[in-house]
């Protein structure tokens, strides 16, 4: 598997991973005020996930992918 293949790869199952987390944050959001010490947890995870998902592009976009 080339560099390239690799991150196409990584970033398939960082975006899929991101939508998961948007889809947590939205549903705790839908629910509030019950979970409501969940908020920094979840918000964390999808920050975490789109900045990861975010820099797995930018380096697939300078491999030249």
């Amino acid at each position: 598997m080339s560099d390239v293949e690799a991150i196409k790869a990584e970033v398939k199952k960082l975006n899929a991973q991101a939508t998961q987390a948007k889809m947590d944050l939205h549903d705790l959001s839908e629910e509030l005020p019950i979970g409501w010490e969940r908020i920094p947890e979840v918000a964390r995870n999808c920050h975490d996930l789109y900045a990861k998902l975010t820099d797995a592009r930018a380096r697939l976009k300078s491999a030249g992918g």
